[in-house]
């Protein structure tokens, strides 16, 4: 039999870049990115370095014309729908680029000056030559030390970036994002100019020095959004929010710091179904353990976070809960994503204290209840919602409780009970980084309770 193909036909994006041996950032971490976020990646290789996640070993350019050779390929051959430009190394490559410019759609230039390790990646000569390339940008995506670099302005607080955002649109580019994760601060703050609009995206600084690949990895990201058709806000708004998790959930490879997780979204996405099914298979096994004794009035609620969630829509849990019945328990409705609100905000504030932890069951609390956690051989400690200081805002509460919990124990706890408020039904809350340590757990506490 020979089957009909089904052909599909993603947006081209073409990369303008150096090589990384090492894989995490230049066109290897641009490749990655760009066929993660639904395109299909070319690219012309400016320079080959040796490099790894401790540094730049070594740089090689690459002879002009076999750039321009790649550069001519690409655009006869793909119906190219957006560029991004990264590492250009010298004012002749740089040059050579503006003289595609009316050929590259959806520009985005990444001014690529210095590695992540320290390393000059541009000759300080080709500075300067810059300027008629961000004229032709649609983005331009300096750091706060390239922006320095471009303007000549000490960019050190949002303000700051702003203005030095105008400046380089005032120089031709349609609009720039300046990066704030060298800007000190417990937040990171990018601010976009787009004529006379300002955006500024701010997020939570992560805590790690694995950030090699991060320049590469959101400005392919942009430039993959614009090609898909969004807008700049929105490109800029997207590439932030997967550059925000692939610094979080970094990968632990190398001597180095490590690099940032170009697949992290698509990683993702893939395990829905997955953990979708692992509360399923949770619920089933507690609906026939029939865990009435554990069930709090409100109901039970079974979550499970995908490996890297960080919002309630990327935990699943059961629809309506699980109550109790004249003849056991029962789920009232199906599991779903963001079916949950009070036991999701509780698990991933447990996964910023530690990210493996990905299942959570709620349990009434009595002292029975209390009793027999200490039976799960790990720390179980405890919050007072009544002890919460007038600083710290009541929707913080659940935050506020698992940082105590965290803070009282030496190891990440098996279980953390909250002590309830006015209004608010004392509970446990079991803990596990796998369903099946879940159920085993809760049907721990369930022996002991309904021991005679």
């Amino acid at each position: 039999m020979t089957r009909a193909d089904a052909p599909v036909a993603p947006p081209v994006v073409l990369t303008i870049a150096g090589s990384d041996s090492g894989g995490g950032a230049g066109i290897q971490a641009d490749l990655k990115t760009i066929e993660a976020g639904g395109g299909f990646g070319t690219s012309a290789i400016t320079s080959v370095t040796a490099q790894n996640t401790t540094g730049v070993q070594g740089q090689h350019l690459l002879p002009l014309a076999d750039i321009e050779a790649q550069l001519t390929a690409v655009l006869e051959d793909f119906d190219v729908a957006a560029v991004k430009t990264g590492m250009l190394a010298t004012s002749e490559v740089v040059d050579l680029v503006v003289e595609y410019a009316d050929d590259l759609p959806n520009l985005v230039v990444d001014p690529v000056m210095v590695a992540a390790s320290g390393d000059r990646l541009l000759e300080p000569e080709a500075e300067d030559a810059y300027e008629d390339l961000i004229a032709a940008a649609s983005v331009v995506t300096p750091n706060a030390d390239e922006a320095a670099v471009l303007t000549d302005r000490e960019v050190d607080d949002p303000d700051a970036a702003e203005a030095a955002g105008r400046d380089l649109v005032a120089t031709g580019a349609d609009s720039a994002l300046v990066k704030g994760g060298h800007v000190p601060g417990d937040a990171v703050v990018d601010t976009l100019v787009t004529g006379d609009e300002v955006t500024t995206f701010r997020h939570d600084r992560i805590d790690t020095e694995a950030t090699h690949g991060s320049g590469c990895t959101l400005s392919s990201a942009v430039a993959t959004r614009l090609a898909h058709g969004d807008d700049r806000t929105e490109a800029v708004g997207s590439g932030i929010d997967l550059l925000s998790s692939a610094v979080r959930y970094n990968l632990d490879v190398g001597e180095g710091p490590g690099a940032v997780h170009h697949l992290v979204q698509t990683r993702n996405e893939a395990a829905r179904h997955r953990t979708s099914e692992a509360v399923e298979r949770a619920v089933s096994a507690l609906v026939e353990a029939d865990v009435s004794p554990l069930v709090p009035e409100v109901g039970m609620t079974v979550a499970g976070a995908t490996p890297y969630a960080e919002t309630p829509d990327e935990v699943a849990a059961v629809e309506g809960r699980i109550a109790r019945t004249m003849d056991g328990v029962r789920p009232n409705r199906g599991v779903r994503f963001g079916a949950s609100t009070t036991v999701a905000r509780f698990l991933l504030a447990v996964r910023e204290h530690d990210p493996a932890v990905r299942f959570a069951v709620n349990c009434r609390l009595t002292d029975a209840v209390e009793d027999a956690l200490g039976e799960l051989g790990g720390a179980v400690p405890s919050y007072d919602p009544a002890e919460r200081s007038t600083d710290t805002p009541a929707a913080e509460t659940t935050q506020w409780g698992v940082g105590r919990a965290f803070e009282a124990s030496e190891e990440t706890p098996v279980a953390v009970i909250d002590r309830g408020d006015v209004g608010v039904e004392a509970s446990a809350m079991v803990l596990a980084a796998d369903a099946d340590a879940l159920v085993s757990r809760v049907r721990t506490v369930q022996s002991v309770v309904e021991e005679p």
